[in-house]
């Protein structure tokens, strides 16, 4: 296989959140274009059937990402099984709705620990390889709801905000490095959180199933949802050397939700 096919050989790329939905179809894209991975996540059941699923590239390592100890020995367990770390996609994230006079503090706390804390957690711990690569990459993955506003997530899209404000800033502080800092809004995007916000819906409002994805899929102006692999691409693309004049940038892969 030719090295403009394997254009991350040599590439090391942590994944969190990466059992399913957005950060497997990541995983999956960066090691077809050579990349070793590692997933990183809290249950090994569904990372192990994503590794299987790559082969013998694939790496995991347990840890809850707002758990800094956790995930310090979680980064030292891949650095020592697959080499030092040149790309990281901080991936992993929750999402929960509740109006806002409803929205308790336990609510609140947890959707900024997990979708927020947990990046800079993350980027910590790995940012000493990063630095040291010949090209590094940060990519976080955000949320068109961290571009504007909705209804009855305030607390998942205050969180997905700060990720955006952490993707800048940093963009700024690293630019005289090797290391780029982006980040990927994606729209409403059909995964298994997708579907836990649909049933949610369906509970809250009494709707139909099909109502509730149809009045999700009316947000895009494609009038579709987003695919995963969809949102891969463009996280593949950031993680190329094509890509090493653009940082500080959040692209929204949202059909014209967001532009």
């Amino acid at each position: 296989m030719s090295a403009a096919s394997r254009p991350l050989h040599g590439q090391h790329a942590l994944i969190t959140g990466a059992g399913q939905g957005i950060g497997a179809a990541i995983a999956r894209r960066l090691a077809e274009d050579g990349a070793t991975v590692t997933l990183l996540g809290r249950r090994r059941g569904p990372l192990a059937a994503v590794a299987t699923s790559i082969g013998l590239t694939a790496g995991i390592v347990l840890a809850d990402v707002t758990d800094g100890a956790a995930v310090s020995a979680a980064v030292s367990e891949a650095r020592m099984g697959r080499g030092a770390i040149s790309i990281l996609v901080n991936n992993a994230g929750q999402a929960e709705s509740a109006p806002f006079r409803r929205t308790s503090r336990e609510l609140w706390d947890r959707m900024l620990a997990v979708n927020l804390t947990g990046s800079f957690v993350v980027t910590q711990a790995v940012l000493p390889d990063l630095v040291q690569a010949a090209q590094g990459r940060i990519v976080n993955i955000a949320s068109t709801a961290g571009q504007r506003g909705y209804a009855y997530v305030t607390a998942y899209a205050a969180a997905k905000h700060g990720v955006v404000g952490l993707t800048r800033s940093l963009a700024l502080e690293l630019a005289t490095t090797n290391v780029t800092v982006n980040a990927v809004c994606p729209g409403f995007t059909e995964t298994e959180l997708l579907t836990q916000s649909l049933a949610t819906i369906v509970t809250q409002t009494g709707r139909s199933p099909e109502s509730a994805r149809a009045e999700l899929t009316r947000i895009n102006p494609q009038e579709r949802l987003v695919q995963p692999d969809e949102v891969a691409d463009a996280v593949r693309w950031l993680c190329s050397n094509a890509a090493r004049s653009i940082t500080g940038q959040c692209i929204s892969v949202s059909g014209g939700e967001v532009t």
